[in-house]
């Protein structure tokens, strides 16, 4: 089979489990499919059902109870399912004992995000990265893991390649390629480095969000460049460089990689450097997806991330995008349901953000809506940081 694709068939089947932990809602838990179900989807998978199971935490052998297990295993036998997928990281044993009982292929979430970067990666460098985080996946996953390998044969979560064809590998060998794969990045790293350090005098801003809410779509606005955008999850791996200018003033704007709740470890590890564009930005327009019913969860997924990667102290700018597609309108036998967090009016929540910050704009990129205004704001925003840093040069404004 090629390298790249996912199975011989057009669509993989799947059904989807998670758990609802103790303190948790329903509804919460049902954005968290959603989102996993996106992430099949971007994968190349369609979703035929989802299981959910209350546990106070996950079942130490199976993650799921034995009697839920039962009930997924002949589902899926009674509608000819290709895989199951789960939205958290399996312990090694817990994939072991679940294939064994499923007898089909399992996958958790971190190898289907992996999948996903495998098959969206273009470039060397982003390629590398992702083989980096897919072997420290593999590692503590080896033993067991090769006849399972031969036994599915393709589909998602199989690298198209990248174990069915060595079933003879071993630890020394993948810990070998793990260390070629690290000497390579940091050749690679230390050329970024050096390219960023070649940029000159100009302040630096960075796209930074929750992935799928309209980076590069902001990115292609803004600097009037064609950068790759479409709906689905991580279209943006390799971070794009772009000089923009508004009015005279010239400043760089790197879009990056979205962040997304429970990013692989081995994923934020590998893609240190991509990330360097943000830790050593000056300004970072933090783009939020408005119409999204999480918005606010995501909002602090991407806080935290830029936390561990040293760059949660930087000035922000939150652009709060897709307004145009943004729903209020619930009625009730002709009454508009109480206020609540989930059900605010659009006036509403900019009153509240904008009490908080004033560093907040909302615009519809897709539409047109407020950019000349957000251009406005971000102007001043650059033109400020060029002031304190380069005083000799205030003659431009």
């Amino acid at each position: 089979m090629e390298k790249g694709k996912l199975t011989e068939k057009k669509t993989d089947r799947v059904v989807l489990v998670g758990i609802i932990r103790d303190r948790e809602q329903d509804r919460v838990v049902a954005e968290y499919l959603e989102e996993l179900r996106f992430l099949a989807e971007t994968a190349g998978a369609q979703t035929i059902n989802i299981f959910t199971q209350r546990l106070s935490q996950p079942h130490k052998r199976t993650f799921v109870g034995e009697g839920k297990l039962e009930e997924i295993r002949t589902y899926c036998e009674d509608n000819e399912i290709d895989a199951v997928i789960f939205d958290d990281e399996l312990s090694p044993s817990q994939l072991r004992n679940i294939e064994k009982e499923l007898a089909i292929r399992v996958l958790d979430r971190t190898i289907l995000i992996l999948e996903i970067f495998t098959q969206r990666a273009t470039t060397a460098y982003a390629k590398t990265q992702v083989d980096l985080a897919h072997w420290q996946y593999m590692l503590p996953r080896l033993s067991g893991m090769w006849t399972h390998l031969e036994r599915q044969r393709g589909g998602i979560g199989t690298r198209g390649g990248a174990g069915e064809r060595e079933i003879e590998t071993d630890r020394r060998i993948v810990r070998g390629r793990i260390t070629r794969l690290k000497e390579e990045l940091t050749k690679i790293d230390r050329q970024m480095a050096v390219q960023r350090s070649n940029r000159g005098e100009f302040v630096r801003v960075a796209l930074v969000g929750y992935t799928n809410v309209g980076k590069s779509t902001l990115m292609n606005t803004l600097s009037k460049s064609e950068v790759f955008a479409e709906n689905k999850l991580f279209a943006t791996l390799d971070t794009t460089v772009r000089k923009v200018v508004l009015e005279n003033l010239p400043f760089l704007l790197s879009d990056t990689v979205g962040f997304i709740r429970k990013l692989p470890h081995q994923l934020v590890e590998s893609f240190k450097s991509t990330l360097d564009e943000v830790r050593e930005a000056d300004l970072l327009l933090h783009v939020v997806d408005i119409s999204h019913p999480g918005f606010e969860a995501q909002i602090e997924v991407v806080k935290k991330t830029l936390q561990e990667i040293g760059a949660g102290e930087k000035p922000v700018f939150y652009i709060f995008n897709k307004i145009d597609a943004y729903q209020y309108v619930v009625k009730e036998e002709d009454d508009l349901l109480p206020m609540t967090d989930e059900n605010r009016s659009l006036e509403d929540l900019k009153k509240g953000y904008l009490s908080k910050t004033e560093a907040a704009i909302f615009i519809s990129a897709k539409n047109g809506t407020g950019i000349s205004q957000m251009k406005e704001e971000l102007y001043a925003m650059v033109r400020d940081i060029h002031k304190v840093r380069y005083p000799y040069n205030n003659f431009l404004y």
